[in-house]
């Protein structure tokens, strides 16, 4: 989990990462890592993502799903070494 915090901090897809606030991204982390068992797919992974930050923001602060496929891409491998 403090992996996939980490790269939502760096790719920082709302905006929010101000360099001092490395925490910023930890609760959508959290319930993006409780519905990785959805993911069986890369792209699967993209859209529980997205739908999470959909849920946490709004979809116009989310903006599309494209938007988390590097995301996506990224934590699927340490998705696939944690399962």
């Amino acid at each position: 989990m403090t992996s996939l915090e980490a790269l939502l901090f760096r790719h920082d897809p709302i905006g929010i990462n101000f360099e001092h606030n490395s925490d910023e991204y930890r609760l959508e982390a959290e319930t993006i890592a409780l519905r990785l068992p959805e993911a069986a797919t890369e792209r699967d992974l993209e859209r529980v993502i997205h739908e999470e930050f959909v849920r946490w923001f709004d979809a116009d602060t989310a903006g599309p799903a494209g938007n988390y496929a590097q995301i996506a891409h990224e934590a699927w491998p340490l998705w696939l070494t944690y399962r």
